[in-house]
């Protein structure tokens, strides 16, 4: 694991290579966290093109896996972030066709499958996480490459005459020529999902590259401003056919299988190695699959808080001693996750508001301690049905004709003077809300009502603000994940839609940017076996109702990890992984937002709808209401102009 950056220009630059080097030098040093063990820069004079590289150290600690890397026969030089699990075979393929081998690095094999079989070739061959930028001398062409789940980030865009790119966006910005501009069409998705999706950022010109996608761009006939549109080498949709009649016991056996390869492949490594564990279904069938294979104990490591509703740390401890792990557990108290929100802007780059950011910071604070590489049990979820709003939007959606549905629809419709007088007096159960609370609660019910699709009905189903016109100055929305057009290779299975949904924004976009950059802020680096796309592509092509069973999901996965740990350990209601943000809000964080929060503040900054900003921050203050989740995400955006103006 490891970080990078770079830049092209268009041969108009009068920048000497002293000068190059040095942009190159502060580029890396901005993600010295990604990479504290070395670093590294290369140019080419000729090509205008410069990589630099800071490296975190997993496989083969000597020089001879120091990046930039060049190719055997020099063609080739890569900078990359991330990790090839199946290098090993690969290497062996390759040896047998004639490569040679200096060192015992992955980045080598990649560097060899280049040169023996192609960029876009290669790319399907590697089995991993991984963000790379490769210069090939030869043809003068750059390579942008993103991994098939999105797991490493990589960000790139034009800034005045030089295209700039990166692991992260605080290393584009020392370069010379960043200007920086806020991309104002970014803020209606960051209130409504409270993140940034892809290919969107917080910056005009600056883009995440999407997963599965390269980008080759001819370094010969570089033109400022243009660039062209990324290519997939894999189709996360081809991967929903149904092609082998599965049960539940067949399933299970395959995927234990698979799951214990792919494992074993991510345990090696030249340091030490351990996991999170809440004691959950994918974290415990993780830690359970690498104990199997393990000679001695597994290191595992959990966070609590002594706060009800809000600790896993028990549960946790519950299936390491009957896995026998050398488990750590560390319960943190409010200060302890409060030190952490100052440095949330600096550590995300971008305005992010998914609160359990913090502390999946402090877990991968405490992991650092022990070990430099976690397996993590993210990605269950999506790929094995496992989320509980799913049932619940297929149910609701199929509900729409119902009598109760179009009761909602009628004072939906209403105009709002009408509508939230009337339905207060007919909703006994709704009386207590304020009139802008109820007010609120209808245009939740008028967005949902006025979905034509079932992706559309998700999508507004998960907005945090139906209408993120109400909080935003500007308030036109952007094609993401969630609004673009479904692939009509997606089965006709609703559940599977909204799968395909979230394979596409909440995965990449919040989940796997949550967890890389906590843990690389940490220096620690992260694996994660569910999204090996063997693993993918076995789940996705698993039929929803194996899966799902009394609108409870999982159950393939299940059935594994009941071989190996007592139900009793593991079933009870999924809790998630958080904090409670609604009452710091009111109490320990309360000084904090009303400065951020100021309506002279937000006046003068012209980003947000002052007034119903205020309300809904009053309403939360009053106890009447908890929009804690509405606010974050604004909160999370003003702290971050914040950091970036200091």
């Amino acid at each position: 694991m490891c970080g990078f950056a770079g830049f092209a220009g268009t041969g108009d630059n009068s920048n000497d290579r002293d000068s190059c080097e040095i942009t190159l030098r502060k580029m890396g040093d901005a993600i010295i966290h990604r990479g504290p063990d070395a670093g590294g820069v290369w140019l080419d004079d000729a090509l205008s093109v410069g990589l630099s590289h800071r490296r975190l150290s997993i496989l083969d600690l000597s020089p001879l896996g120091a990046q930039p890397m060049s190719s055997a026969s020099g063609r080739f030089v890569v900078a990359y972030n991330g990790e090839i699990y199946n290098f090993q075979l690969l290497r062996e393929e390759l040896v047998a066709e004639g490569a040679y081998f200096n060192g015992h690095s992955d980045t080598e094999v990649m560097l060899a499958a280049f040169e023996a079989w192609g960029v876009e070739a290669a790319l399907t061959r590697f089995a991993g996480m991984f963000a790379f930028a490769l210069v090939d001398q030869q043809e003068k062409r750059l390579y942008l490459a993103r991994d098939r789940m999105g797991e490493k980030p990589l960000y790139y865009g034009w800034q005045g005459n030089t295209l700039v790119f990166g692991s992260e966006l605080k290393a584009l910005q020392q370069h010379p020529e960043w200007q920086g501009e806020i991309n104002r069409s970014a803020l209606p998705l960051l209130v409504r999902h409270n993140l940034i999706p892809a290919p969107h950022t917080i910056y005009s010109c600056i883009f995440k590259l999407p997963p599965s996608s390269f980008i080759a761009i001819d370094l010969a006939r570089l033109e400022s401003g243009s660039l062209p549109e990324p290519s997939r080498y894999w189709r996360l949709e081809d991967q929903f056919a149904e092609t082998h009649d599965w049960t539940l016991d067949t399933a299970a056996d395959h995927l234990e299988n698979l799951l214990t390869e792919v494992i074993g492949e991510q345990m090696i490594s030249d340091v030490p190695l351990g996991a999170f564990l809440s004691g959950g279904v994918d974290s415990s069938t993780v830690v359970a699959l690498m104990q199997k294979q393990a000679s001695t104990p597994v290191k595992t490591f959990s966070i609590g808080f002594n706060e009800e509703g809000f600790n896993e740390a028990e549960h946790a401890a519950a299936v390491a001693q009957h896995l026998g792990t050398d488990h750590t557990e560390l319960y943190v108290t409010e200060q302890d996750a409060l030190k952490v929100i100052p440095l949330l802007g600096k550590m995300y780059d971008e305005p992010f508001a998914d609160s359990s950011q913090i502390p999946t910071f402090l877990v991968s604070e405490m992991t650092r301690k022990k070990v430099t590489v976690a397996l993590s049990g993210d990605g269950g979820d999506e790929l094995f049905c496992g989320y509980t709003r799913y049932p619940g939007t297929v149910g609701a959606w199929n509900r729409k004709g119902t009598l109760k549905s179009r009761a909602e629809n009628l004072f939906a419709r209403m105009p709002e003077w009408l509508s939230v007088p009337a339905a207060r007096a007919l909703m006994p159960s709704q009386r207590q809300r304020s009139s802008g609370g109820f007010s609120f609660r209808l245009d939740e019910t008028r967005a949902v009502a006025g979905a034509g699709d079932l992706s559309e009905f998700y999508r507004r189903r998960v907005s945090l603000w139906p209408y993120p016109g109400r909080a935003v100055a500007v308030a036109d929305e952007p094609v993401y994940g969630l609004n673009a057009p479904l692939p009509e290779v997606i089965p006709g299975d609703d559940m599977k839609t909204l799968m395909w949904r979230d394979l596409n924004w909440y995965l990449p976009d919040d989940i796997l940017v949550k967890v890389d950059r906590a843990a690389m802020a940490c220096s620690l680096e992260t694996r994660i076996p569910m999204l090996d796309h063997r693993v993918v592509s076995f789940a996705l092509g698993l039929p929803t109702s194996l899966n799902v069973k009394d609108g409870t999901g999982k159950q393939v996965l299940r059935s594994v990890l009941y071989r190996h740990v007592p139900r009793k350990l593991i079933d009870r209601p999924k809790q998630g992984f958080a904090v409670p943000i609604a009452s710091w809000l009111r109490g320990a964080l309360r000084e904090w937002a009303e400065a951020l929060l100021d309506s002279a503040r937000l006046r003068e900054q012209s980003y947000w709808q002052v007034e119903t900003v205020r309300w809904f921050w009053n309403e939360h203050l009053s106890g009447r209401e908890d929009y804690s989740f509405q606010l974050w995400g604004i909160l999370m955006f003003q702290a971050w102009l914040d950091e970036q103006r200091d």
